[in-house]
């Protein structure tokens, strides 16, 4: 079996006396859509910050293709060209259009010619189905729009790996839909993927894989079917029941 895109071993972290999380390992292959799901304070976001250096583990080792990039010396910078990351509140630059947002990490990362960056973010952004406002800035788009935005500047970089950290949580409700279609077409086009959501109704249709998070620890994880219809511990099924009933979904 080929090595994992992305591999965590023995991951910890903490803010003084307060553990985020402690002793997570996790191995994403190739193609590999991960929901995470757990509640609120649990060190889901902080884990995926962890995963693209963001946030530095204080233990644990992560790789990368194989390659260990939480080694002395190893370039943050690089490593978040190969893992991008998508917030929950967009980070677009208010001064640039859509399409200046989407070149700027490939003009000022990747040096990329100027022109051949237009090209390329122009791609991405019909990827995501806004050529048609490319020319528009943030404050004259929708939220859903942004956060797609924000996606097409991480697809710019052709990265290995795309982590989502709750992507609709700020958004209305009428919005979510055109951010989740767009991930969904990620998962088609077979682009790897870890996932904080509480979008359960997306999480049983593209994952291939849950992890259910509480208290800083892996409690359970496995395809999406056993863990929404059988569930080895109580702790998930109650979580479950508790989400489905929050955000609307039918609990099967």
């Amino acid at each position: 079996m080929d090595q994992p895109i992305l591999k965590a071993t023995g991951l910890s972290k903490k803010y003084g006396d307060n553990v985020v999380f402690h002793n997570i390992d996790i191995a994403v292959e190739q193609g590999d859509i991960i929901v995470i799901i757990g509640p609120s304070g649990t060190g889901k976001s902080t884990l995926l910050r962890c995963l693209n250096l963001l946030t530095k583990a204080d233990s644990g080792k992560i790789w990368l293709d194989g390659t260990e990039i939480t080694a002395p010396g190893h370039s943050e910078d690089e490593v978040r060209q190969h893992i991008g990351m998508v917030f929950q509140n967009f980070l677009l630059f208010n001064h640039l259009t859509a399409l200046g947002n989407v070149m700027l990490g490939l003009t000022k990362v990747r040096h990329l010619p100027r022109e051949q960056a237009r090209e390329k973010a122009l791609s991405e952004l019909n990827r995501v189905g806004l050529a048609d406002r490319a020319g528009h800035y943030p404050g004259q788009l929708s939220g859903g729009q942004q956060q797609r935005v924000a996606i097409a500047r991480a697809l710019a970089m052709d990265p290995r790996v795309m982590l989502f950290d709750e992507p609709t949580s700020a958004l209305d409700p009428e919005l979510i839909g055109e951010v989740l279609e767009v991930m969904r077409q990620l998962a088609m086009q077979k682009m790897t993927m870890l996932v904080v959501t509480h979008e359960m109704g997306f999480a049983r249709e593209v994952a291939n894989r849950i992890i259910f998070m509480e208290k800083g620890s892996i409690v359970e994880e496995g395809a999406p079917n056993e863990l929404f219809l059988r569930p080895k511990f109580e702790r998930t099924r109650e979580f479950l029941w508790k989400i489905t009933e929050l955000y609307g979904h039918k609990k099967e």
